[in-house]
């Protein structure tokens, strides 16, 4: 073990030893220390789920990237192993940037890009992004000694050297496969594919795809491609978009490709692009097929532009709560993985009740939660469900019925920075009742519309004290409320 990897342990296992588990969240991986972005390492190892993630023990600002490490039985409750990887080589010493993970002959798998510098004619120095890979156990790993396996230099010309990163491995039939972000010359966003036999000798094979239209951003980061049903998916976390009106927002999105892919060939012909959660906070997804033939997805629980923290809070970061994933109608829908239900604690039901004005229900509280509303009635322009509630904070969902209009308001969740604090999403579809079901943890919210047709993430820096929830309608409407706690 390198002394920047045993530092980082030692120091992760202080901070563990030392933090009140009540003021992290309950049922969502959170950074042990310092700070976490990009979940990476998403797979299926000797009997369990393991998730890794970017990781800056001793900073809650990004910093020089290491590799952090969770494993858990049923993505609802996870065990917190060692640090997994530091930039201990010199292909790595800028920083072990985010890759995924494969089950290969007994051993755990992990590909990642390294990125480093070199030197230029003129005597400056330069960055360069390269793939490598690294074999483990489930606890301890070990790069390989020929890294990186693969290079810039095996891209075409007119690819970037420098943004070339967060490889996505998979086998198929007896060859493996990777596709990695990348971008040109003219800052067009691309996907690139490699193959290999043996995981360590690699060919270049095509650009997957790119940003062919000029509207999905500029670098395409953490790409992820599989089969969904008997369609593929390709999902992908451009850089620096415009919004388009309600379907994409400004700046960092994370969106899917539906399309065919011709194996032989190496063709992917996707259709246009969709967003993937409609919140404040996601970014970087990405899935692993589990044995039972799920296609379970987990990103990060942020946005690169937002900080919403208590400034005493010392550890910034977490993942969404993993969620199934279905193809239907030509969209992807999430739902949560149904494993949370193993964990529901006193349930409270409220069927056909009226509200008009504002209302809360006996036992229809709390911060650790699952709760489902079902929405009729016709007399009625907005309705409000504001939860994390008391006397000062609140976040607050708003229904237009009228314009098919949802809006999120984070205002008053407790944050003291000038951040993103209101998003609006077009219901896809009025025509049925509105289905919202809420999970709730001690530092988020996560909406799940119409059975996840449509996914929002969201969060929020609420004190735990405030864990009011409120209905308002300003004429009358009939919802069905179902509300558990989530208890371990």
């Amino acid at each position: 073990m390198s002394e920047l990897l045993e530092k980082a342990r030692k120091y992760e296992a202080d901070k563990i030893a030392a933090t009140d588990k009540a003021t992290k969240p309950l049922f969502h991986i959170s950074a042990p220390a310092g700070w976490i972005n990009d979940p990476n390492g998403f797979s299926f190892y000797n009997g369990q789920i393991h998730l890794f993630y970017q990781y800056y023990p001793y900073l809650r600002e990004w910093g020089s990237m290491h590799w952090g490490h969770s494993k858990t039985n049923d993505m609802i409750r996870w065990e917190q192993l060692p640090c997994a990887m530091a930039p201990d080589k010199e292909y790595d010493r800028i920083g072990c940037f985010s890759g995924s993970a494969i089950e290969a002959d007994g051993r755990h798998v992990l590909v990642y890009t390294g990125v480093t510098k070199i030197g230029m004619q003129d005597g400056s120095e330069q960055e360069r992004q390269n793939q490598c890979i690294v074999f483990g156990d489930g606890l301890n790993y070990e790069k390989y000694e020929n890294n990186p396996v693969v290079t810039g230099d095996m891209l075409p010309e007119n690819c970037s050297r420098i943004d070339f990163r967060d490889p996505k491995i998979w086998k198929e039939d007896d060859t493996y496969y990777l596709i990695v972000g990348s971008k040109d010359l003219n800052d067009v966003g691309q996907v690139v594919l490699c193959s290999s036999k043996n995981l360590t000798d690699w060919k270049f094979e095509t650009v997957l795809a790119s940003n062919s239209t000029g509207k999905v951003g500029t670098m395409w980061e953490c790409p992820d491609f599989f089969r969904l049903g008997e369609k593929r998916v390709l999902i992908c976390s451009p850089q620096n978009m415009k919004a388009e009106k309600y379907e994409f927002h400004n700046g960092h999105n994370s969106v899917y490709f539906i399309g065919d892919y011709d194996k032989e060939k190496h063709v992917f012909t996707k259709e246009d692009p969709h967003t993937l959660d409609y919140g404040m906070d996601f970014y970087a997804p990405q899935t692993t097929g589990l044995p039972d033939g799920r296609r379970v997805m987990i990103a990060w629980m942020k946005s690169w532009d937002a900080c919403v923290v208590p400034d005493s809070q010392d550890w910034q970061g977490m993942m969404t709560l993993p969620r199934e994933l279905e193809l239907k109608d030509g969209r992807i829908w999430q739902k949560p993985v149904r494993e949370i239900e193993k964990y529901h604690a006193n349930e409270k039901r409220y069927t056909n009740e009226i509200i008009n004005g504002c209302t809360a229900f006996d036992g229809v509280k709390g911060r650790t939660i699952d709760m489902t509303v079902e929405l009729g009635g016709e007399d009625y322009t907005n309705f409000t469900i504001g939860v994390a509630c008391n006397d000062e904070y609140e976040t607050v969902y708003t229904y237009n019925r009228v314009t098919g209009m949802l809006e999120i308001d984070r205002t008053y969740c407790g944050v003291t920075k000038d951040v993103v604090c209101v998003r609006k999403i077009k219901i896809a579809d009025t025509e049925r009742k509105l289905k919202l079901r809420f999970i709730m943890d001690r530092q988020s919210v996560e909406l799940f519309i119409n059975d996840g047709q449509q996914v929002a993430t969201t969060a929020i820096c609420t004190p735990a004290e405030a864990d009011g929830i409120r209905f308002n309608c300003d004429g009358s409407a009939v919802v069905d409320i179902e509300k558990y706690d989530i208890e371990f």
